[in-house]
């Protein structure tokens, strides 16, 4: 599958953990990349500076539905569904 013109959903809702160029603190979850432009594209591609993890991501049905919308919903709730939950103190007791 190649990518979906004007999506940009791998560029929003998934976090990204490790500082990167124009993002040093890393990205959060259902945020936009300072590098989504306004066609939905990445202005980093090709660009040795983009993060490994966007380089490394596929799209393929599984992740990106039909359309933007599902692509969203989709990686979002994979996003949720592999994040660490944090545990309290009272949690360990």
């Amino acid at each position: 599958m190649q990518c979906r013109e004007g999506c940009g959903a791998c560029c929003i809702a998934p976090a990204i953990t490790k500082p990167f160029y124009g993002m040093p603190q890393g990205k959060p979850a259902g945020t936009r990349c300072v590098h989504l432009n306004s066609a939905l594209g990445c202005d980093l591609f090709n660009d040795p500076r983009r993060p490994a993890v966007c380089g490394a991501f596929q799209a393929e049905p599984a992740f990106c539905g039909n359309n933007r919308d599902e692509a969203l919903l989709i990686l979002a709730d994979l996003e949720a569904a592999s994040t660490p939950t944090r545990l309290s103190l009272e949690d360990l007791q």
